[in-house]
């Protein structure tokens, strides 16, 4: 059966404190998983298409637990590829809504192992390919890997890029290359403050003029909303009122959603609105993934007109007011 979304990209055991109290004061942590890849296939099982994740991982309890809990989201996990040298990458986040710091530990990773070789084995028989700049920065091999996928004959795919920046990666590697690659994608979403951090801009039409060529642009502008350009088309749908409970994940939540309702043939104002109930899901829980909102709900914000989408508010239980 023909594969909906391939997501690759490094993910990680995760971290997070499982009692109140500053960081370093706690004494018990409780492990998920978290990576900007898997999220976005996970929240597109979640949307009933059919996703894959690649990666690699070590052979070790942390490598088994990242495939598992990937796998138990209704993810395809078959093409992940286990190292039985380097170690499965972890970072540790605290948890708040105003945002999370995170201290990565993934250098030498198994991830950061991947190279052009892992082409051969995948099949890319898909309808759209997701990858992001995280996956660029990770070492000289990934990278390598990323230009031999964005070069690969785009018989069946579009491929997506988010470029995720993550300046700690970046130290001592050129970022300039994220222009490079994200002006060869055919679907491209940054952050506006991703764009200006990299780009220097955080204008729409700006980033449209420094990469020209996919056909199309999302500029993420946080609780503001987002906004589609695409040919002729340049639109912005605002974000949902949402009781915020920890903002990481949202952006990956968005993509899965904007691609499920671009797969889907949906007009540029669903397609944006799709991308916001989706992140919704995430920034109501502590999760990098979240839990779905109710159909009906869904359907009748997609269907609300601009004033009654304006006067939607999610609470952190999940109750829609007006």
């Amino acid at each position: 059966m023909e594969t909906d979304v391939l997501c690759l990209g490094e993910s990680m055991a995760l971290f997070v404190p499982g009692e109140p109290g500053p960081v370093d004061q706690v004494r018990t942590w409780i492990r998920t998983v978290g990576g900007a890849e898997s999220n976005v296939a996970c929240n597109l099982a979640m949307l009933g298409l059919r996703a894959k994740w690649v990666s690699a991982v070590g052979q070790d309890a942390f490598g088994q637990a990242v495939v598992s809990a990937v796998r138990s989201s209704g993810v395809d996990v078959s093409g992940v590829v286990v190292d039985p040298v380097r170690p499965t990458g972890l970072y540790i986040k605290e948890s708040n809504a105003g945002g999370s710091p995170v201290r990565y530990y993934r250098r030498g990773s198994a991830a950061s192992g991947m190279d052009r070789s892992m082409l051969d084995q995948l099949d890319l028989n898909v309808r759209v390919l997701h990858l992001t700049g995280i996956t660029a920065a990770l070492s000289d091999s990934c990278l390598e890997l990323m230009r031999a996928l964005f070069a690969a004959p785009r018989e069946t795919f579009r491929l997506s890029f988010d470029l995720n920046w993550r300046p700690k990666l970046w130290s001592d590697r050129d970022p300039s290359v994220l222009r490079e690659l994200a002006d060869a994608a055919d679907i491209v979403l940054v952050g506006d403050d991703e764009a200006l951090a990299v780009w220097e801009t955080s204008d729409p039409a700006e980033i449209r003029r420094i990469v020209p060529h996919p056909s199309t642009l999302v500029v993420k502008h946080g609780s503001r909303g987002a906004t589609l350009i695409e040919g002729d088309i340049q639109l912005f749908q605002p974000a949902l009122r949402v009781d915020v409970v920890e903002p990481v994940g949202a952006g990956d939540a968005f993509a899965a959603g904007f691609l499920a309702a671009t797969l889907a043939g949906a007009s540029p104002e669903r397609r944006l609105r799709s991308g916001h109930l989706q992140a919704a899901t995430t920034l109501r829980t502590h999760d990098d993934v979240g839990t779905p909102l109710p159909s009906e709900l869904v359907t009748s914000l997609l269907d609300a007109d601009a004033d009654e989408w304006a006067a939607a508010h999610l609470t952190e239980q999940g109750v829609l007011q007006a």
